[in-house]
């Protein structure tokens, strides 16, 4: 069964968005004494990035290298130490069976993963694309039966991506030969969106759009258990959207997982028990840093919580409407981008805004990445940022 796309779509996103703008109130941003300066240590641009479009092409990193795409096809490798471009690439070039000419787009949305000494990408046309690490040369290409929306996972020798169409498959990294597949339930209205898969103990760990986290065997795709995160309710499909659209995340002998309209779960990852739930919302990546996890709502507001009981230990609601980033965590500090391209720079042990950065006011879609002492931020016009908090 299809996804709904475009009805669905601006459905979703005009709620989600969490009223960007209001006819009766229009947001403003609360007032902030910067207690420091966000220092840029370089910047520069990948092409036109993904412009208003929901292609998740999130920054990778691998020693001082950072990679970073845009949606039309480029794809480049940047130094840490200073942004120089050390390679280039257009994955439209010397296409061959690659159905469209360099004028069109690409259409890459799901990436970026580094691992096995190359870069992987996906495509909302179906394609998965594999480039060198070291040179950004072609390795391989390969159509496969969905959009790809997320970035892959890698582990057990094999590389997996879950498509659109509810299949996840498992691929060779060398050659992108296909291993085995995992058909999943495709409910009638999704977000415009897909888990990312963890890999962890010999199991493909992966958010279902049926509320579902499940467990797969690494080496050959049969299921292992199922937790339910979310469950459907009301009695409209849009009310009944239950997307686990997060990447899982292991930390110890726990998962934790965050659906749409659900719950935030931790789960044993040897039995699949639900140790326990908390009623948060949200399509955003969220992360753990020692025993808290930082969450993002779907309204945009921020959480920290025990990781251990799910208790909460702060909100902040300051930035509700903003349509903010998944947070990343750098030093004392938890950073967020918006709609408008600010930066917003909280103290992770109290949830007090702090400062304040103003970048390309295209705004912010994906999360920051950390890399080593920094952090690099993409804009959704291409301007790649890697700053610190000084």
């Amino acid at each position: 069964m299809k996804k709904v796309t475009l009805a669905g779509i601006a459905l979703c996103m005009a709620t989600l968005a969490g009223c960007s703008s209001n006819d009766e109130e229009e947001l403003v941003l609360p007032e902030i004494n910067n207690q420091f300066e966000t220092q840029i240590v370089w910047q520069e641009t990948v092409g036109d990035g993904v412009e208003h479009y929901f292609s998740r092409l999130q920054p990778a990193f691998y020693k001082d290298r950072v990679f970073v795409a845009a949606r039309n096809g480029e794809v480049e490798a940047l130094s840490l130490v200073d942004g120089d471009t050390l390679w280039q690439t257009d994955v439209r070039e010397d296409s061959g069976f690659w159905p469209w000419s360099n004028e069109e787009s690409a259409k890459l949305s799901g990436g970026i993963l580094q691992a096995y000494g190359k870069i992987f990408i996906g495509s909302e046309h179906g394609q998965v694309v594999a480039l060198d690490r070291e040179t950004g040369e072609l390795v391989w290409r390969k159509s496969v039966p969905g959009e790809a929306l997320s970035r892959p996972a890698a582990g057990d020798g094999l590389i997996y991506v879950n498509l659109g169409s509810g299949q996840l498959l498992a691929l060779h990294p060398d050659t992108g030969e296909e291993r085995w597949r995992y058909e999943q339930e495709v409910p009638p209205l999704t977000l415009r969106g897909l888990s990312s898969p963890t890999v962890a103990n010999g199991g493909v760990l992966v958010g279902e759009e049926t509320g579902k986290l499940t467990v797969l065997i690494a080496d050959s795709g049969f299921a292992a258990w199922q937790a339910e995160v979310a469950q459907p309710k009301g009695a409209s499909e849009f009310e009944r959207l239950v997307d686990v659209d997060t990447e899982p995340k292991v930390s110890g002998a726990m998962v934790y997982t965050l659906a749409y309209n659900g719950n935030l779960a931790a789960v044993d990852i040897r039995s699949g028990n639900v140790v326990w739930k908390r009623e948060y919302s949200s399509y955003r990546e969220f992360s753990i840093v020692g025993d808290t996890i930082y969450v993002v709502d779907s309204d945009g507001v921020i959480y920290a919580l025990d990781k251990n009981s799910g208790i909460e230990r702060w909100s902040q609601a300051a930035l509700r409407g903003w349509y903010i980033t998944g947070p990343a965590v750098l030093g004392n500090y938890l950073a967020v981008g918006d709609q408008e391209g600010n930066l917003h720079w909280l103290d992770r042990n109290s949830g007090e805004l702090v400062a304040r950065h103003e970048f390309d006011d295209s705004g912010f879609y994906v999360e920051p990445i950390l890399a080593n002492d920094r952090l690099i931020v993409i804009t959704r016009d291409g301007e790649v940022s890697a700053i610190k908090a000084q």
